[in-house]
């Protein structure tokens, strides 16, 4: 399996929609590395960033179900290191 690290730069502005994202994060926790969340009150917004090892398409996924929760968005910046190609 071929997988590839990547980072998740996610930000949270509808804080109704933290629980759904905690599940996520949960369902794809054996690929996460280490997370980082940030609350930034003054502008009553979160910034979370997740570091992944994880074949391509399950990034993507995970990418994509986080994106498309309401008030969320997310983008994700691959590395070029690849294992076990």
């Amino acid at each position: 399996m071929c997988t590839r690290v990547a980072v998740i730069g996610i930000i949270v502005e509808d804080d109704s929609s933290a629980d759904k994202l905690n599940d996520i994060l949960h369902e794809y926790g054996r690929f996460i590395i280490g997370r980082m969340g940030i609350p930034y009150r003054e502008k009553g917004i979160n910034v979370i960033s997740i570091a992944v090892d994880a074949p391509q398409d399950v990034i993507a996924a995970l990418s994509g179900k986080v994106g498309n929760l309401p008030g969320v968005s997310a983008k994700t910046a691959y590395s070029n290191f690849v294992t076990g190609a």
